[in-house]
């Protein structure tokens, strides 16, 4: 059954958006934040591999309220599952994975994309979080990059002309996902593909602060 969107919260709308981009029989890494909930949006017996930085190929939903092990976790240190046949692997292996191209994609949350769809998503230590973490390498490595994020923070647009915070890769990423719409980076700018339910184009535009390319009718988001 259809879910409907009125009684999604926003992050959980763009995780459904992002989860049809997943396809069967795929290595995903997920990253911290709204990405994590992109792995309760998919059918079972999909047969996608989900991957952590921390040593794990083949996570499973978040488990129940009270019945997760603290020796299971994702790389924000939250609880999680692990489907049959998973593997526990070092940090050296995980990275080996991620730096070696084997990553099919990584959904990423995002702290700013620029015009030229460049991800910003750490911050100078001490001011927001510690560091990059391993998204460099994610940024790099994978073959495909989703952004997944809030489209504004305190009334400001994440989207922005250019990148005031320290870039994470100067690779563009292959696709944004907000609340408000999903956009994609190409060669010649950020293309706007869909929007959400109930939001207007108008709305979409006026929420972005970099400029977006838009090319007829805008379809509005099938959350399927």
């Amino acid at each position: 059954m259809r879910p409907d969107p009125h009684l999604m919260t926003p992050k959980d709308l763009i995780a459904r958006r992002v989860a049809q981009e997943i396809r069967p029989g795929t290595l995903v890494n997920l990253g911290i934040g709204i990405p994590t909930r992109v792995s309760d949006h998919l059918p079972e017996g999909m047969g996608v591999f989900f991957q952590w930085e921390n040593g794990v190929v083949g996570l499973g939903h978040r488990p129940p309220e009270g019945m997760g092990d603290r020796h299971l976790t994702d790389a924000g240190g939250s609880c999680v599952s692990a489907v049959p046949g998973a593997s526990i692997i070092d940090s050296a292996f995980s990275f080996g994975l991620i730096r070696g191209g084997h990553l099919d994609l990584t959904v990423l949350g995002g702290l700013q994309v620029d015009a030229r769809g460049r991800l910003a998503n750490w911050m100078i230590p001490g001011e927001y979080v510690p560091g990059m973490g391993g998204a460099m390498d994610l940024v790099t490595g994978a073959k495909r990059v989703i952004v997944a994020m809030l489209h504004c923070v305190h009334g400001q647009s994440k989207i922005v002309p250019e990148c005031t915070l320290p870039l994470t890769s100067p690779r563009r990423v292959d696709l944004i996902v907000t609340e408000l719409a999903v956009i994609a980076p190409r060669e010649d700018g950020l293309h706007l593909l869909e929007t959400a339910p109930d939001v207007s184009l108008a709305e979409v535009l006026a929420a972005t602060a970099a400029p977006l390319l838009v090319a007829g009718e805008v379809p509005e988001m099938d959350l399927r």
